[in-house]
């Protein structure tokens, strides 16, 4: 009798004959295997025992660390354009003000009265899909983080989920501001390691213009609509998600909010007079609490992993503002060309502006890649994942 907890992987190079390994009515191992058939010695079990055979090379990767690596990216940007120079006659800016203190030229607009954000998600994850060669019934789970649900319920997950026929999964959003994207790949990432799922898509998508003032100048040249979607398989090879230091501060909800349309304020007619629905963002504090955060956690996952700039193929940052993104870069000592941007382009699509990143830049990543992922958004939330490119 030979037990899983004694460098299994050495062992069973040596091993030549069929083994049997014991495990329970959920197939969760119970921690034996034998070189023959037999009862296990468990003596109080809910569960009877169940013998199943399995192949040494299949035992040697179960008895491995799973990890999640990124198996594909898709995105989606609209087709209508927003630039500087149609903002210059709305409101009192001008094209030079924007580019200098926002790094934007242009964000894309999805128009029509019958469009929301699943509709963002929906050609973002069928090209993922293409991109694999897998049908979207082999998807166990999609999770969209977003700001700008569909509607309140069903969630948007559970929309795409019949928009593109993904009849065997599950799935729920998350709202974690801009930083949405990070918070659901650590989240999907637990979900792929802890071997109960092999396909989990993980979309940051947002339509900004449903939420925006456009005759509010401090906001409505920074947000665009978009969406990224990246999937997650299971990788014994060390690929993927390495590690991930998520933080929140509910002290920042003064500085960046939407101040009606929850349970605590529903909406009425005197909000809806009151442009209550609409973000609400004090400038100065949430550019200066953002610098240092989200260059600080970087900073902090570098160390923690014992890594430099150096060992760092891209950093891949929110895009917020481009002096946030240039803060944080410098803090972790890398050079520009280190560094996903792509803000001038698409603006700040919220959930959706680091997988927007992933999807531009694919074709420049290489296998064994080091990256560092890193976001702000408002309440306050923020973050870093490490992440090993793996396809």
């Amino acid at each position: 009798m030979l037990h899983l907890g004694k460098s299994m992987k050495t062992d069973l190079h040596f091993i030549s004959h069929t083994l049997y390994v014991y495990v329970d009515e959920r197939r969760c191992f119970m921690n034996k295997i034998a070189s023959e058939k037999g009862y296990h010695d468990r003596e109080i079990s809910i569960f009877k025992p169940r013998i199943y055979f399995i192949k040494t090379n299949d035992l040697c990767r179960m008895t491995q660390k799973i990890s999640a690596a990124i198996t594909a990216v898709g995105g989606y940007v609209p087709e209508d354009i927003l630039s500087n120079g149609d903002l210059e006659k709305m409101v009192d800016t001008n094209d030079e003000w924007i580019r200098t203190r926002t790094g934007i030229s242009e964000r894309r607009i999805l128009k029509g009265t019958d469009k929301g954000t699943s509709d963002l998600c929906v050609p973002a994850i069928l090209q993922l899909c293409e991109k694999r060669g897998i049908q979207p019934s082999e998807i166990d789970c999609i999770i969209v983080g977003t700001v700008t649900p569909d509607m309140l319920f069903p969630s948007t997950a559970n929309l795409v989920c019949e928009k593109i026929g993904a009849v065997n999964a599950w799935g729920f959003d998350l709202l974690a501001a801009c930083s949405g994207f990070l918070y659901s790949l650590t989240t999907g990432a637990a979900l792929v390691e802890s071997g109960r799922y092999k396909k989990v898509v993980v979309v940051g998508a947002d339509k900004m213009s449903s939420i925006v003032d456009y005759s509010d100048r401090s906001t409505c040249i920074i947000f665009g609509d978009g969406a990224g979607a990246v999937l997650l398989e299971p990788n014994f090879e060390g690929y993927g998600i390495q590690d991930s230091i998520l933080k929140s501060d509910g002290g920042g909800k003064t500085h960046l909010h939407m101040k009606a349309g929850g349970s605590l304020k529903p909406a009425t007619i005197e909000t809806v007079a009151r442009k209550e629905h609409y973000i609400y963002q004090e400038g100065q504090p949430v550019y200066k609490f953002a610098v240092t955060r989200m260059a600080d956690v970087s900073e902090e996952l570098l160390k923690r992993n014992q890594l430099t700039g150096s060992d760092i193929a891209y950093l891949v940052p929110h895009q917020a503002n481009k002096r946030i993104i240039d803060a944080t870069a410098s803090r972790i000592g890398l050079s520009e060309e280190k560094v996903m941007v792509n803000i001038q382009r698409y603006g700040n699509t919220t959930a959706g502006t680091i997988p927007l990143c992933l999807f531009d830049w694919e074709d420049k990543l290489k296998k064994g890649d080091l990256l560092v992922i890193a976001a702000f958004g408002g309440g306050f939330t923020w973050g870093a994942s490490l992440v090993k490119w793996g396809f």
